[in-house]
């Protein structure tokens, strides 16, 4: 149990370094420049897919530190895949989600938010039931 709260102080704290690097970055166009992968992207979205991207992470932190549980966390996802902005950068970075092995909590995130994404472009009016429920 010890361990297991160590781990996850461990994981908050990460997130946290994260969060720092990607603020530090959303105000300074240059290292904006050399934390992102994407081509293309104007500063403000680069600034945009930064701070979606710490959203996305915090979410899904939250689930894997056990504050929120798996329905929990699709509600919050559900919302979060509302967004334009969201569904853009989700969009960009489908080929990196590729690289996930496929039975991480990363990946299975990963799909759950594909359906959402994919049944929300279909029928937007009804959000609050897309995805997947287990």
């Amino acid at each position: 149990m010890l361990a297991q709260e160590i781990r996850h102080a461990n994981l908050i704290n990460l997130h946290g370094i994260a969060v720092a690097q990607a603020e530090r970055a959303m105000a300074d166009p240059v290292l904006a420049e050399a934390t992102t992968a994407l081509p293309g992207l104007s500063e403000r979205q680069r600034r945009q897919v930064l701070f979606v991207n710490a959203q996305y992470g915090m979410i899904v932190l939250n689930h894997r530190v056990g504050a929120i549980g798996w329905g929990e966390l699709m509600g919050h996802l559900r919302v979060l895949c509302r967004n334009p902005v969201f569904d853009d950068y989700w969009e960009m970075t489908r080929e990196h989600r590729r690289s996930l092995p496929a039975e991480s909590l990363e990946a299975r995130v990963g799909r759950a938010v594909d359906v959402m994404v994919e049944r929300l472009r279909d029928d937007p009016e009804e959000w609050w039931v897309v995805g997947p429920s287990s």
